[in-house]
């Protein structure tokens, strides 16, 4: 690199009770390059972007920032350094309009005595937006109404409104699409050229070795490797240096589909809102994918499958018609549902691993309405122990674990009821990859023990690596249906996007 460092850190140091989360860690980032920083949960990646944007403060060890020695004690220092973070989860306002959340680091930066000058906010947002490829956004629409893809833009869009010279995007991509992808990744080679230094936070090991300048390893607080992202690079070498080991559970072998006389789930002419006519079954041990873009009702299906959105049409389980009207009318039926948004609908952040646990069977731990606490405790360490998940006591509170860990309590929750056919809804999104080869291997597990489960995801490679069959949603239709050795990318992007149909109206 012909120019210095923008930002170095050196010999940082970070502990918590019990944790050495960064273990002599040093760091540099250049002007104008796209440096990605790799590591599964706990490796210490977070906190080491916290220090940076003044969250936490190192133990020991030094930032320089720009060739001098800082201390950075707070956020608002850190922006007005020129350091900006965009956060996996988003946040925004979202009852205020885009130029009123794009223009909030204005107003913490005047007097508590000036005027807002709403007219002055929105050219401002219009500018910025301008820089993104966001011209068609109207700066005066709610947040909350936009695309999740735009509310990224937006996120990113209120960061540069701040001159951002370091951006620091922790999964930035975790909901978008292949086409979202790619037109963020237009934005951040255009702010590169800008000379804006990005720390890339990713999961997602493709992407890192498409954007990458620079890749930094990370694994147990400590700096494991930093190598230009040249032909050296490869996932399956960026994943050996993440877990120290190899993963052997990314490809699973397909058994035959139908050997069951009868269907396990039936869904038939099953419509509600975007959803148009959807028939499909599922035999027993069988892992059925169902892919399609956002706006394709893949995520609205699997609601209506567990009754948390009204429908018309038929449901069976087993043979039987169930009609399923609500959460508790699908758990009685069988059903178990891994939700999307692991933080917002699935774990009970404030309350313990046991509580998060057991709240979907209450009746098996209860007496006389009264909880018995040896049961909670005992049916709790069954799943802890049969789904591998590290905690340090069951006690536990649920924010305090990695998202693998809390996507392995919210799935001990679900099969804790027992259930004989599970719906996972993005099961793995935010998560690293040996917590996702892990949960795979669960997955193989229980599919091996005769639980038919229904997987919804946005992630093709997850679909085609772990899935039997995969049925292929666009604008509320099934346009495909591949089985588990003819399945690829391409022909399932075409169906999705509706420029191809495959096997469509074979729904068995």
């Amino acid at each position: 690199m012909a120019q210095p460092p923008i930002i170095e850190l050196h010999g940082i140091t970070k502990r918590f009770p019990g944790v050495l989360a960064l273990d002599n860690v040093s760091f540099s980032v250049y002007p104008g390059e796209v440096h990605a920083v790799l590591g599964e949960n706990g490796a210490g990646k977070s906190t080491l972007m916290n220090i940076l944007a003044g969250d936490l403060q190192p133990d020991s060890g030094t930032i320089v920032y720009q060739g001098r020695e800082q201390v950075i004690p707070s956020p608002l220092v850190a922006q007005r350094l020129g350091i900006s973070v965009v956060y996996q989860e988003l946040a925004l306002c979202n009852n205020l309009t885009v130029a009123e959340n794009i223009s909030l680091s204005l107003v913490a930066n005047r007097s508590a005595l000036s005027f807002v000058r709403r007219g002055q906010f929105a050219d401002h947002a219009r500018e910025v937006m301008k820089r993104l490829g966001l011209s068609n956004v109207d700066p005066r629409q709610s947040v909350g109404k936009l695309s999740v893809a735009q509310q990224q833009m937006v996120e990113i869009a209120k960061a540069l409104s701040m001159k951002a010279t370091v951006l620091i995007l922790d999964e930035p991509n975790s909901a978008l699409t292949i086409e979202e992808t790619d037109h963020l990744f237009t934005v951040l080679r255009q702010l590169q050229a800008d000379g804006v230094a990005i720390i890339y936070v990713s999961h997602r090991l493709e992407e890192v070795v498409q954007i990458a300048d620079r890749i930094t390893v990370m694994r147990d607080g400590r700096h494991i490797d930093t190598k230009p992202n040249d032909d050296s690079v490869t996932v399956e070498s960026l994943i050996t240096k993440m877990v120290g080991r190899s993963i052997t559970h990314f490809r699973r072998h397909a058994r035959p589909s139908g050997g069951e006389s009868q269907p396990a789930l039936e869904v038939e002419q099953l419509r509600s809102g975007s959803i148009r006519g959807v028939s499909f079954r599922i035999h027993r041990g069988e892992i059925v994918g169902i892919a399609g873009l956002p706006d394709s009702g893949k995520d609205e299906l699997v609601e209506c499958i567990f009754g948390l959105r009204p429908s018309e049409g038929a449901v069976r389980v087993n043979g039987v018609v169930a009609p399923i009207k609500s959460p508790v009318a699908a758990i009685n039926a069988g059903l178990a549902l891994i939700p999307a948004d692991r933080r917002g609908a699935g774990a009970m952040l404030v309350m313990s691993v046991e509580e998060n646990t057991v709240v979907s069977s209450l009746k098996a731990v209860s007496r006389l309405g009264m909880l018995r606490r040896p049961a909670m405790r005992d049916l709790t360490r069954t799943y802890v122990k049969k789904l591998d998940t590290r905690i340090a006591s069951q006690r536990q509170k649920m924010w305090t674990l990695s998202g693998g860990n809390q996507q392995k309590v919210i799935l001990g929750r679900g099969l804790a009821t027992e259930p004989s056919i599970l719906l996972l809804h993005e099961p793995t999104r935010g998560i690293d990859v040996g917590a996702k080869a892990e949960i795979y291997d669960i997955l193989q597990r229980l599919a091996k023990d005769g639980v038919t489960i229904l997987i919804v995801s946005s992630e093709l490679p997850e679909l085609i690596s772990q899935c039997d069959r995969i049925l292929v949603m666009h604008q509320g239709r099934l346009t495909g249906h591949f089985d588990h050795d003819e399945a690829n990318e391409e022909a399932i992007l075409a169906c999705a996007m509706g420029q191809a149909t495959h096997r469509a109206v074979a729904q068995t």
